[in-house]
């Protein structure tokens, strides 16, 4: 038989429980210590909100289903002006 080398020979060690340490969080960004938001960050959210709505609504004037959605309001607007205009000339 040959001679173990260094990197063959048994490790004698043993198993020591380690502490639980609680992983550290560390503060979002945007947000002081005590979990409230800046400013800075309350802001961009809104605008971020609003330019995806207005986007949102600009695609959605831009189809046909869209303008057809368009036209029927206003449809709908011009009879209801007509019928309280008939509604106000059959009461007075």
């Amino acid at each position: 038989m040959t001679e173990p080398t260094p990197s063959q020979e048994p490790i004698d060690a043993e198993i020591v429980a380690s502490e639980e340490v609680p992983p550290v969080e560390a503060p979002r960004p945007d947000y002081d210590e005590h979990g409230v938001p800046s400013f800075d960050y309350v802001r961009d959210r809104i605008e971020g909100r609003h330019a995806v709505s207005q986007g949102a609504s600009e695609l959605a004037d831009a189809t046909p289903e869209g303008r057809s959605v368009e036209e029927q309001f206003t449809e709908r607007e011009r009879a209801a002006k007509a019928r309280l205009e008939e509604i106000r000339r059959s009461m007075g």
